[in-house]
């Protein structure tokens, strides 16, 4: 069952891309798959990964559900099961024990290649389960995650069957329900999977590293926008709990930004925003010449400022245990 969620959005990844150039994809495909890539990709990106796992914000109930909603919407396991593995990615990185490190077979070139592979899907075939009540026992006692956890299966349909349904009414036909099917649905799905998987295989290859980290991590420029700015991979190890991930001058850091809208409404506090003094120190040479986002983080600065000066929204909950 999980090679078909795997492997199966991949098929048709690579089968739609002949079929869209034959002209078999419309607007509104498009139009539906971006929306529903978002959602979905951001609810792993800032639910799942900053949210759940690393707790850099406080959210209060309703965006709680609705994050943990998102992020089971793009089908890469439960919220527990998916930031159990993630926290053992952090407590091992690139080490014995990481579930998914591609430097896990050696060094030579023949060895990073199936590390490759092992990193981007070949782990989640695998046996070597991660012990959840281990690494997320915060998350097992949590009884809203509990039912959404239960409820799985039927979210698993739902980001198949909405796209389908939407596709069908706003066009009044099955053949404008299918097409939203396969576009919107199974094709985004794959392109979410494989952009997550990326950060996890790519940026533990390659990248940049200003910042010291104890393990491979990089910066990949060109990932930056697809995987919401998770790809600036190499800071995010170097200070783990921090809301903004892309923090030198031009790094573009969607979830950061969508974070600060959610702070902005009160639906969100307690952020997590890196001081421009806490980026300097995190570097390799703290003398060396990179422009840091001074405007932004004082702008973050700001923001946090007021946040803790607000009253703690009603029903609000902690996040996950930080990493």
């Amino acid at each position: 069952m999980v090679a078909l969620f795997i492997l199966g959005p991949l098929l048709a990844l690579l089968v739609g891309l002949p079929i869209a150039l034959s002209g078999w994809i419309s607007w509104l495909d498009v139009g539906l798959a971006a929306f529903f890539y978002v959602l979905t990709a951001g609810g792993i990106t800032i639910g799942f990964h900053r949210y759940f796992t690393h707790g850099s914000f406080r959210a209060n109930k309703p965006a709680r559900f609705a994050l943990a909603i998102a992020g089971s919407l793009a089908v890469q396991g439960s919220v527990a099961d998916w930031v159990a593995d993630h926290r053992k990615h952090h407590s091992n990185s690139d080490q014995e024990g990481d579930p998914h490190s591609p430097w896990r077979y050696g060094t030579s070139t023949r060895d990073v290649a199936r590390g490759f592979w092992h990193s981007h899907m070949g782990w989640l075939l695998a046996d070597d389960l991660t012990d959840v009540q281990k690494y997320a026992p915060d998350l097992l006692k949590d009884p809203m995650i509990h039912r959404i956890s239960r409820l799985f299966p039927l979210l698993v349909a739902a980001t198949l069957l909405l796209p389908a349904i939407m596709g069908g009414l706003i066009t009044m036909s099955w053949a404008g329900a299918f097409q939203a099917l396969f576009w919107a649905g199974v094709v985004r799905l794959a392109l979410v999977h494989q952009i997550t998987w990326s950060i996890n295989s790519i940026c533990h290859i390659t990248g940049k590293r200003p910042f010291k980290t104890r393990d491979h991590a990089g910066n990949v420029a060109w990932l930056a926008i697809p995987a919401l700015g998770e790809s600036w991979h190499n800071y995010h190890h170097a200070d783990p709990t921090s809301a903004r991930h892309g923090v030198l001058w031009s790094q573009i850091d969607p979830s950061a930004a969508a974070i600060r809208f959610m702070e902005r409404r009160g639906w969100v506090s307690r952020v997590r925003w890196p001081s421009e003094d806490r980026v300097r120190s995190k570097l390799v040479d703290p003398d060396q010449p990179v422009r840091i986002s001074g405007a932004l983080l004082a702008a973050d600065a700001e923001d946090a400022k007021e946040s803790r000066n607000a009253p703690e929204p009603k029903q609000s909950q902690e996040s996950s245990q930080p990493q």
